[in-house]
């Protein structure tokens, strides 16, 4: 964060005034859109030393860093907005390798003429999902760019957290035999954005999943420690991440149609638009695999906690050497899930 100075006049008009090339200047109207609306928002001891940079003790353990930038359209959806998903997303990359997730930073790229209102209600989205979340926005930058050359806001945010000792969660780490495990009901978060930007309403709302799991992750490594990979299914949904998973661990999976958590409604809307739900981004499910002999534990701790309610056993690992993903289909034959070809929902997260 830039120095701030206290010398201005006139406080931002945070109802009707707008972002202007000003505000990414670095002088004085960019201390104060940082003073009245970033600092206000993110306030924490590691802000109020007004240094470009957070600097903190790091604690026991190893440490983990994942980067994320959001470019989401609509910026405001049914379950949520950019600010709250650009925080749930870090903490979530972090909380993938079973670490516990300490400290966030963010950078905003501002288009000229965004409308201050909207800014704020961005950014005390993000402060509510840093607070919730228990992991503070400590440090960040901000950039304005002409009219016309960018789409509102975009966000990068950068979380480190720490892998407690004895915990190695890791995409390469998958053997046949492995039981499969998601968290929860899937294509949710695609459906709902896609469904605003069409303008197309169903008789069951549906609203984006976005959520934080790093407690959720937490109860699943209390419970079962050796967990083997875990990955969030953002992009791509859940097929390209198995697909992902499948390649690192030089091993083939095969899931079932029938074990696979999709709300009706959910799966009414992806055929009226010609998706598959196997492909749709979630924002707050997290992929498990683990030996078969643990997946009851870690099942039953996964329905334990809110986030993990409707969580299931969908597949297992297998012996192959193409690293194919195979689903048994409700007819009883077997087809390939491959990687998702092309963009199937752009500007998704």
């Amino acid at each position: 964060m830039s120095q701030v100075r206290k010398d201005y006049v006139r406080p931002l008009d945070l109802k009707h005034g707008r972002v202007d090339m000003t505000h990414g200047s670095g002088g004085r109207a960019m201390a104060q859109l940082i003073d009245e609306l970033f600092m206000a928002a993110f306030d924490n001891e590691f802000l109020r030393q007004m240094n470009d940079q957070a600097r903190f003790l790091p604690p026991a353990g190893r440490m983990v860093m994942a980067t994320d930038s959001h470019v989401v359209s609509p910026l405001f959806f049914s379950g949520g907005d950019i600010g709250c998903l650009s925080v749930h997303g870090t903490v979530n990359d972090v909380a993938m390798s079973g670490a516990q997730p300490l400290y966030l930073s963010a950078g905003f790229i501002l288009e000229e003429g965004f409308p201050l209102a909207d800014l704020k209600r961005i950014v005390e989205s993000m402060a509510n999902a840093a607070q919730e979340a228990g992991v503070p926005i400590v440090t960040g930058d901000t950039k304005v760019v002409e009219q016309g050359k960018g789409d509102g806001v975009f966000i990068t945010t950068t979380g480190v957290g720490v892998v407690p000792d004895g915990v190695d969660i890791s995409g390469h780490r998958a053997r046949a035999g492995d039981a499969i495990l998601v968290s929860g009901f899937l294509g949710d978060h695609g459906v709902a954005i896609m469904a605003q930007r069409e303008e197309l309403a169903f008789d069951l709302p549906i609203r984006s999943d976005t959520a934080a799991l790093h407690g959720l992750v937490a109860a699943m490594v209390e419970a079962v420690p050796d967990i083997h990979c875990l990955r969030d299914p953002t992009r791509g949904g859940l097929a390209t991440t198995l697909n992902e998973l499948a390649l690192q661990s030089r091993a083939g999976m095969v899931i079932r149609e029938a074990d696979l958590p999709v709300r009706e409604e959910v799966r009414a809307a992806c055929e009226f638009l010609g998706l598959d739900p196997l492909y749709v981004a979630n924002e707050g499910k997290l992929v498990a695999i683990c030996a078969p002999e643990h997946a009851e534990a870690l099942l039953t701790a996964m329905r334990s906690h809110p986030l993990g309610a409707a969580a299931a056993i969908v597949g297992e690992v297998i012996e192959d050497p193409h690293h194919f993903v195979q689903m048994e289909t409700a007819f009883g034959g077997r087809r390939i899930v491959d990687w998702l070809t092309g963009e199937q929902l752009p500007r998704i997260c």
